[in-house]
Order: C-alpha cells, then structure tokens, then sequence
C-alpha cells in the first residue's frame, strides 16, 4: 500500500470522540480565562491529528504549543490538562478544594492544592437557565427606591460581605488603579519649550546651518512616578482586610513600575515578586505559601526596625510613598514602635497610615500602638471598602498640603 493510500485510510477510521473531547477542553480553557477562540479548536484537532494519542506527553504538548501563547499560561494549562484528561490525583485535590476546611490528626489545617479558583468553576457543569417569566404577564417594578448593587459594594465593610458579595468585590478590586502623580527628577530632556537652554544642541544646530541664525534649543526636566512601598498587616485582626487588600495589591503592582509590597505579623516577609505575576490565583497562592505566620501575632515594631535596616536604603529613594496598612494592635504594647516609625517618616517623601478601625465614628486612639504611630504619619485615613480605597488618591496628591496632625483625644491622653 502506498503513504498515499495508507494516510486516506487512516482518515477514514473513526475518530471515537475524541474531537468532542478536544473541543470540551478549550472550551474549560476559554472559561478558565485563556484567548483561545474557536480557529483554535481547528488547530488543535489537527495537532492531535498528527501526533496520535499513543504517548501522553506528545500529545500534552502538541496542544500546549497551539493553544499556550505565553509563558504565564503554562501553569492553568497543566492543570486543565491533568484535571480533564483524567489524572485521578489532581481531580481528587479539586474536589476537595470545594469542600470546607477541617482539621487533619495532627490538628492543622488541610493545606488546599494549588488550583485557581476560576479553574474549579470551569470544571463544573453549566447551570440550568432559570425559567423566565410570561411575557404576556405585564410586571410593573417600581424603581424609586432602588439602588444600584455596584454602589452599595462599594460603600459595604469588607467584614460584613458575604461570600457572592466577596466574588464581585474582587472582580471590582482587579481593575482599581492608584495613580501615582508624576515629580520632576534632576535629570533633563530635549523639550520643544523649557527654562534652560540646551547648549550643545543649540550650538550642533548653528553648525549645521553653516553660519546662520539657528534656533536655540531648550531641555525640562523629565517627571517620574515616584516608588509605592507597601507594608501590609497581616495578623490575627487584619486577616479579612488583609485577604481582600491583596488583590488591589495585586492590581497596582501590575499596573506600575516600581511597586514593592511587604507583608508583616511577627516577622517581615517580601512578596513583590510573587504579586507580579499576572494570575492573581497564582501569585495569592503563592505569597499564602511563603509567609509563615499569617493570621498570627503582631509585632509591628520589631518587623519596622527590620524594614529600615535591611529595606530602607534600596526601597525608599527617589521620594518614595509609603502606605502603611494596620489596625496598630502591636502584641508588644508599642515598645520601640515610636522610634522605628519616626526613623521610617524621615526615610519617606509621604507616610500614609491606612487603619480599618477609622470605620467607627466613635474611634479613639487609646491603644499604646496607635498613640506611638500618630504623631509620625502624613495621613491617617480609613480602609475598609472599595470607596475608601479610591480615597487614597487624593492623599498621593503632592500639591495637597500635608495632614495637621491628628491630636490625641483627651481620654487617651490621660490613659
């Protein structure tokens, strides 16, 4: 039998389902959050066509080199790829990640696997559409005191949501932008107007208009973002803001240059690096994974000493802003937070002290914490839900004046 003929019956076997299955596949893909359209069926289908189904790991990569256009796909395919074609390890994790959290023998918490949330949802079957109602059956809704749902998130405590509330939430997070005002730097660039002369330019123009009267050119002075340096609380009593404060972390250090966000209980630990990757499933997954003592202790203290002896000098150049995010409930009773956090402000062009505890209208500041943080910081502003957080804004503003400092109650005084 001639290639010829030997490829035309080949074709002509049947195809079972598998075409079914490749097109099951990119849809779970396309669900979970990848480009891929339906050219992309067409082209998988031919891969698999030409690799066969005999060896598992041709066949993982002739779909990865179609449907994977990036680097930072790879890990949500790989998993797609074992939870789909049936890896009963992976798909055993996924279903024990949708279920609730119990203790193992040894009392701790059962770890879940690494999975992106939004690759579980894609896994599941569709919902069945709700039956709508008759359309001859006229329905008269009254709007006036309605409110629009997206508005009322914005305004609720992140304490108070529910579990639906906290899905939107941070689908509303993703997409929030810190826009840090521009500053003007020392160095100088060509500009078409300016306040000094650019003499070399000036004078290469003279010589190339062979004696003639050439215009003078001008340099300005080039205008940078200044860096963001984050520290964020991550205690026993941050542990809900701090869950939710990480996906608008997540989303600022993507959308700028020079973020840097640190994270802090009873020890210091740098997570930039992880927040930089693009999927926020994997990198919140990983920053949980590197700190150690989350949801435990404070000690605000020894962690800002840390921070300026070791991170001071190679974050906050250049007029850094720095956003401190705590509720200022030191386990230590403030020793030593008085001198660290003045040794952080004189480091800084702007200290801004983000507190959860600012929701109440009858707050004081009557812990020993927060008495030795005030007097240092630029801003004391509240952070609790999405409105507060766009307020931050308006504090980054370098023409706003800085904060008078926010005098002591008199009850605390005396305490």
């Amino acid at each position: 039998m001639t290639p010829q003929g030997a490829r035309n019956s080949a074709m002509a076997l049947p195809r079972g389902r598998l075409a079914e299955n490749v097109l099951y596949f990119v849809r779970v893909l396309r669900a979970a959050g990848l480009p891929v359209g339906p050219a992309k069926v067409i082209d998988a289908i031919a891969a698999v066509e030409a690799v066969g189904v005999a060896n598992k790991t041709d066949f993982r990569e002739a779909l990865a080199a179609v449907l994977i256009s990036r680097y930072e796909q790879m890990p949500l395919f790989e998993q797609a790829f074992d939870l789909f074609w049936r890896n009963p390890k992976l798909l055993e994790k996924m279903v024990a990640s949708m279920l609730p959290r119990v203790l193992g023998r040894t009392g701790e918490e059962d770890v879940p696997p690494d999975l992106p949330a939004r690759l579980a949802q894609a896994m599941l079957p569709p919902k069945a559409p709700e039956a709508r109602p008759d359309m001859d059956d006229e329905v008269d809704l009254d709007a006036a005191l309605t409110f629009s749902s997206r508005e009322i998130l914005q305004k609720k405590d992140f304490a108070t949501m529910t579990a639906d509330e906290l899905a939107q939430v941070k689908a509303m997070l993703a997409r929030l932008k810190l826009p840090l005002p521009e500053r003007p730097l020392r160095r100088t660039r060509p500009a078409a107007h300016g306040a000094r002369i650019d003499l070399r330019a000036t004078l290469r123009g003279m010589t190339g208009a062979a004696g003639a009267v050439a215009p003078l050119a001008w340099r300005a002075r080039t205008r940078r973002a200044p860096p963001l340096v984050v520290l964020c609380d991550i205690s026993g009593s941050m542990d809900r803001y701090a869950r939710m404060l990480l996906h608008f972390l997540h989303a600022i250090t993507n959308d700028g240059d020079r973020v840097h966000t640190l994270v802090f209980g009873t020890r210091l630990t740098n997570i930039t690096r992880h927040l930089a990757h693009r999927d926020v499933d994997v990198a919140l997954a990983r920053v949980t994974s590197s700190v150690d003592d989350w949801a435990g202790g404070t000690r605000i203290g020894a962690c800002l000493a840390e921070f300026n002896h070791r991170w001071s000098r190679r974050l906050l150049a250049q007029n850094a802003v720095v956003l401190l995010i705590s509720d200022g409930l030191d386990a230590e009773a403030g020793e030593g937070l008085a001198f660290e956090v003045e040794r952080l402000a004189k480091s800084c062009a702007r200290l801004i002290w983000l507190n959860p505890l600012l929701r109440y209208a009858g707050f004081e500041a009557r812990p020993a914490g927060i008495r030795a943080i005030l007097p240092y910081v630029d801003d004391f502003l509240p952070v609790h839900n999405i409105s507060s957080l766009r307020d931050i804004s308006g504090a980054l503003d370098p023409r706003r004046a800085r904060t008078v400092r926010r005098p002591l109650p008199a009850a605390a005084a005396r305490s």
